[in-house]
């Protein structure tokens, strides 16, 4: 892509138009947001941008749109797909000053905030009102909410609540030209046309950029139950989850780790955890609600459900201070992960009863290609995050064989019924994969809908659509 590189006469124009003290071009900045939390990858931006209204946005991408300079937004830098990095250069467009949590509606049950909030300080704040925002990623202590809302994030409580995209009512966006629009309405019910507010949820940056959001809320649970099974097989793990339900209930989570995972949490973060020799994964299950009585019915029939499926051990969290550290366990997992070797995490989802066929195929093909994997994740909605770790590879193979069996990966989850991503998104490091699952037909639509929205291909480009040969 052509793009126009950045004079001393275009920053000048940005800085008049939004204010110098928003515009950084030091070393320490550029280098601050070249990266986020995929893998290696750096990119520098030729100008990091800190924008503190959607008038400041909009002016600022007037000028980008006309000059042909290219803007990547950027959330909390959480992110694992590399939606987030400058691939082009041009400009890095920060929403860390959009912090505001602008109304709490107790009546109505929702909220307006702006994208710069932290998602864990947004649920902490409704949960003070005795209200619950359930959208919680495990980097929810730093990610923000604008973030979430570009990648359609989920988390643990998807497989009850359900994702995002059950949450977001309504949103302000600012496009690619300038304008400034309300994508939808404040209401739980919309049949008034294209619904504009679900195409922007998991767009990642690229149609436009969010600046405030109206949430949906629900009334806060007030008793959980937190249980931990055991199993000598992954297989036997992975079957028992689509037995859950099939029995009648629903957990509000249902976690899967395999036992290397919790070997470096434990020895990473510091956990004190008794895993036994023998046990080989977990599922980790939590049932909320306001009666205690139906909490533990629902407990029983899973109990009786994990024995049919071989469970060796079924753990009750006896304290809250027990049941935050199981669930500590698996949120610093993937932190791990990563300090324990060179690695790359794909974000596979699959229909759940398919989760036995797609951990032993992710096994089968580590070994044909020389890695081994860690899996775990969001049992319960059959999202399984895999971390792909270098162990015995070759540099040479890790850098030019990987990529071939993080191919076949995707082709397993594809014939298994799933698709690429749960809730990470394809961002820049997954798009190369994006038609094996979907045909020449699908991509050119979204490339069409893309055209529609920003027909300079100014915002984030290079991410989602896979490049032309």
């Amino acid at each position: 892509m052509n793009f126009t590189k950045i004079n001393a006469e275009i920053l000048t124009e940005i800085k008049q138009a939004i204010g110098a003290e928003k515009v950084f071009t030091d070393a320490e900045s550029l280098d601050n947001y070249s990266h986020d939390e995929t893998e290696d990858l750096r990119y520098q931006p030729e100008v990091v941008v800190k924008p503190a209204t959607a008038a400041d946005i909009s002016a600022l991408l007037k000028i980008c749109n006309e000059k042909n300079i290219p803007v990547t937004p950027r959330g909390g830098g959480t992110g694992l797909s590399g939606a987030a990095l400058p691939i082009y250069g041009g400009v890095s467009l920060s929403m860390e000053k959009f912090k505001a949590i602008i109304d709490i509606d107790t009546e109505n049950l929702q909220a307006t905030v702006e994208p710069g909030v932290i998602t864990e300080e947004f649920i902490n704040a409704v949960a003070e009102k005795g209200l619950l925002y359930p959208v919680d990623p495990s980097s929810k202590g730093s990610c923000f909410i604008g973030g979430n809302v570009a990648h359609g994030s989920g988390g643990p409580r998807v497989v009850k609540y359900g994702t995002i995209r059950e949450y977001i009512l309504n949103l302000e966006v600012v496009l690619p030209n300038g304008d400034i629009i309300w994508t939808g309405a404040n209401t739980l019910k919309y049949a008034s046309g294209y619904n504009l507010t679900q195409l922007m949820i998991g767009s990642e940056g690229t149609l436009g950029v969010v600046t405030k959001i109206v949430t949906k809320l629900l009334p806060k649970p007030s008793q959980s139950v937190l249980m931990m099974g055991s199993f000598a097989t992954n297989e036997d793990a992975c079957a028992a989850v689509s037995a859950i339900f099939r029995a009648g209930v629903t957990p509000s989570a249902l976690e899967f780790m395999e036992r290397k995972g919790v070997e470096w949490v434990i020895k990473f973060d510091d956990i004190k955890f008794d895993l036994k020799d023998d046990v080989a994964a977990l599922l980790m299950i939590e049932f909320d609600g306001d009666d205690l009585d139906d909490i533990f019915k629902n407990c029983e029939k899973t109990n009786i459900v994990l024995e049919e499926h071989n469970c060796s051990e079924v753990l009750f969290a006896d304290s809250a201070q027990q049941k935050e550290e199981l669930w500590r366990m698996r949120r610093t997992m993937a932190e791990s992960v990563k300090s324990n070797s060179v690695y790359k995490e794909e974000d596979t989802v699959v229909p759940r009863a398919a989760l036995p066929k797609l951990v032993n195929g992710i096994k089968e093909i580590g070994a044909k290609y020389g890695f081994e994997s860690v899996c775990y994740g969001h049992a319960g909605d059959g999202n399984l995050h895999v971390n792909i770790i270098k162990a015995g590879m070759s540099d040479e193979d890790w850098t030019n064989k990987l990529k071939f069996g993080i191919k076949e990966i995707f082709e397993l989850t594809t014939a298994l019924g799933g698709t690429l991503s749960g809730e990470h998104g394809i961002g820049l490091v997954q798009k190369e994969f994006m038609p094996i699952k979907y045909s020449e037909i699908h991509l050119s639509l979204m490339r069409g809908i893309k055209q529609v929205f920003d027909p300079n291909g100014i915002l984030n480009p290079g991410k989602i659509m896979p490049d032309k040969l």
